[in-house]
Parts: structure tokens; C-alpha cells; sequence
């Protein structure tokens, strides 16, 4: 086994957000599990991955009860799930241990947000000397409202703002920084039937 697929932050705690009725994959919970399928299929490692912070009172911090895995992915006995504290995979965990350990050289990237902790571990992976596939389509983002934009609006109206980097936008800048440099951007189709 020296390929593994890394499920980054599909969890609940998104869904709690203002933002998730803008959300770029409504299905994400069914393109991870595809994956996670192919992935189990040819006995490759499956890795399950929290996004967590504690003490800060979000829907990220466990003691609010949001920081486990969305309804309808379950892991399997053997599969690791582990939990970090910054927005990539590597830098918070033993991730890059236990792959080495295992003898893992390739990474398939999905979950939740393209272009932040699925960007951002795709990039230090391949630092890190991995061969990375970014399961573009297995990812989910939000628009993204511009820097000078008031907080204190509601979503709806900053996704009105124009602004506002909507999500096909942000996936197209984020395949467009990984794409021949960090990863190989790929569909769920293409890396289930590799």
C-alpha cells in the first residue's frame, strides 16, 4: 500500500455556518465516500481528518459537539482519524509519520475548504515529497467576500457584494496554483477509475 486518501475536515461543523447554503458541493458527504470506496477497493489507507479549536468557543471548538465527521462517512476499524489545530494536515499531527511509516508515497486530497486546509495540505504534502492528487470535485468551498468587506453583514448580502469571489472562482484559482507544481488535478471519476 503506498498510496492513501486524506478526508480533510468534512464535518459537522461546517454545516453550522452562514455561509454552507452558498456551499460549492452540496454532495460532498457522496464524492468522499466514492473515494473512500475506490480507495478501500485496492486496499489503500483511508485517513480521516478533524479540523479543531479548542477553546474558542465556534463551531470548532469540541466542547460545542460539531467536530466530528459528517452524516454518512464512517470509518472503518484501522482507518486513523485524527484531529489538528491549524489549517493543514501535516503541521499539528503525526500524519507524515504515520504515512511514512506505512510506506505511503501518493496522497489523494478531498474535504472541505478547496482552497484553504485542502490547498494547503496539498502544497505541504508535495513538500514533503509525497505525489499529490487533488480530487478537485470531492472538495467544497464558500464565496469569499472581499477583504475590505464589513463583517458585520449578513452572508447573503456579501455573497451580493461583486466583490465577492464566488466559489467557481476560488476553485479555478486554487487548480490553477496547484496544477503542475504542488498536485495533479483530478475528478472523482479520474481517480476512481485510475
Amino acid at each position: 500500500m503506498n498510496r492513501a486518501l486524506v478526508v480533510i475536515d468534512v464535518q459537522e461543523s461546517f454545516r453550522r455556518l452562514p455561509d454552507w447554503e452558498f456551499v460549492s458541493q452540496p454532495a460532498i458527504v457522496t464524492q468522499v465516500n466514492r473515494l473512500v470506496a475506490g480507495a478501500r477497493a485496492h486496499d489503500e489507507l483511508v485517513v480521516w481528518v478533524l479540523g479543531s479549536r479548542p477553546g474558542s468557543g465556534t463551531v470548532f471548538d469540541p466542547a460545542r459537539g460539531y467536530v466530528r465527521l459528517m452524516e454518512g462517512l464512517d470509518p472503518r476499524a484501522g482507518e486513523p482519524v485524527i484531529t489538528k489545530t491549524a489549517h493543514n494536515a501535516f503541521t499539528t499531527t503525526n500524519l507524515h509519520q504515520m504515512l511514512t511509516a506505512r510506506g505511503v508515497r501518493e496522497l489523494t486530497v478531498c474535504g472541505i475548504r478547496t482552497e484553504q486546509c485542502c490547498e494547503t495540505t496539498a502544497r505541504i504534502a508535495s513538500d514533503l515529497g509525497f505525489e499529490v492528487v487533488f480530487a478537485v470535485d470531492a472538495t467544497a468551498t464558500t464565496p469569499i467576500p472581499h477583504r475590505d468587506a464589513s463583517a458585520d453583514l449578513p452572508f447573503a448580502e456579501l455573497v451580493a457584494d461583486p466583490r465577492t469571489l464566488g466559489v467557481a472562482d476560488v476553485i479555478a484559482r486554487t487548480e490553477y496554483a496547484l496544477a503542475g507544481r504542488f498536485a495533479a488535478i483530478r475528478t472523482v471519476d479520474q481517480v476512481i477509475g485510475d
